[in-house]
């Protein structure tokens, strides 16, 4: 397993354009993508992105539940500068739309603002969750903590039932061959959900620990995404 980078972090949402309004109004990204379900977003198309999948609320039927997402965090060279943006007021921890909490860090690397820094989610076993990720390829990188690229996944004390309708949909690390991925995935024991060719890419699905999805995106050479 040798993932690059953190790709993007993938979402269900009932309504993707407030969302997305947002995120291109506060959080300088703009649509690099929108197709009749999705919509993918970011400052670069080639480092960390947003994506936002269409899921409608059934007639009589809940909200998204949080589940394990916690937030995710947004690396900028100011951060002053980029909490003046911000609506008066903005906690540190603040919520773009249906859920999606986003924190700002800064990060002196430079890189382009508003990639992706890390994602926190809430687990039953920390420090077993950072071990299990490192069998699909991310790094260790504190006894909680795992690293790919130079993003990280904060992994917290705090993980509850599974939810039927949780808010996050996937975890996505760039590699440079899904299938490899996938066939090394199954010779260890790890459940491959499904295999999906796009026009841009081709991505296996994984099952992930305390049932994070885990998606092993290529860019395939018609990768024109700006």
């Amino acid at each position: 397993m040798r993932p690059k980078t953190l790709d993007h972090v993938a979402f269900w949402v009932t309504d993707r354009e407030p969302v997305a309004s947002f995120l291109e109004r506060y959080l300088g990204m703009h649509t690099i993508d929108r197709q009749e379900g999705f919509t993918l977003l970011g400052a670069d198309a080639r480092r960390g992105k947003l994506t936002l999948f269409d899921a409608p609320l059934p007639d009589g039927g809940d909200p998204r539940e949080r589940g394990a997402f916690l937030h995710v965090g947004l690396r900028v060279s100011d951060l002053e500068r980029a909490r003046a943006v911000l609506p008066p007021g903005t906690p540190e921890t603040f919520d773009a739309g249906e859920g999606i909490h986003v924190r700002l860090v800064e990060g002196g690397d430079g890189g382009a603002d508003y990639d992706l820094d890390h994602v926190a989610l809430a687990v039953h076993e920390p420090e077993a969750a950072a071990g299990d990720l490192e069998r699909y390829g991310f790094r260790r990188a504190g006894p909680a903590r795992v690293e790919v690229g130079g993003a990280f996944v904060e992994l917290h004390q705090g993980g509850g039932p599974a939810p039927e309708r949780p808010l996050l949909n996937h975890l996505a690390v760039l590699v440079d061959s899904a299938e490899e991925h996938a066939e090394e995935a199954r010779e260890l024991g790890i459940e491959v959900e499904s295999i999906v060719d796009a026009p841009n890419t081709l991505a296996a699905f994984l099952r992930g620990p305390e049932g994070v999805r885990i998606e092993y995106v290529e860019h395939k050479p018609t990768f024109r995404l700006e």
